[in-house]
């Protein structure tokens, strides 16, 4: 089984504060040593790396490129994708629906992958287990 990771996973990971930060590194280890096969996109790696360094600092970027990304198979988001998931933000008609989860919704169905690694309800909006 493939399991899609979100920002809102990442964020949870490396921020102990967050509320769901026992959860996120319990559901890592367990990831982890199940060996899972791990996707994401590079958007979610710009998103991560973007909200890493605003909240917490170089370090977490860092430790975000050495711990998490090296197992963590990204998928590009090419322009019949990216039109999907603009079509489908505007189609929406809810700003929170950002365009990066979007993209994912749409790399996810494209890839049959039905779980994802997520703290963000959209996801399970849009028919996908969440772990």
């Amino acid at each position: 089984m493939v399991v899609f990771v979100d920002t809102s996973a990442l964020i949870c990971l490396l921020d102990e504060e967050q509320d769901e930060n026992a959860r996120a590194t319990r559901i890592w280890a367990e990831l982890m040593d199940d060996r899972a096969n791990l996707a994401s996109t590079e958007y979610v790696h710009l998103e991560a790396w973007t909200l890493l360094q605003n909240r917490l600092g170089l370090a977490a970027v860092q430790k975000f490129i050495e711990n998490y990304l090296p197992v963590i198979d990204l998928h590009h988001v090419t322009e019949p994708p990216f039109a999907a998931a603009k079509t489908h933000v505007l189609g929406s008609g809810r700003k929170a629906i950002s365009l990066v989860d979007a993209g994912s919704f749409v790399v996810m169905r494209a890839e049959a992958i039905t779980h994802a690694f997520a703290f963000d309800r959209h996801f399970r909006e849009h028919g996908f287990k969440l772990l």
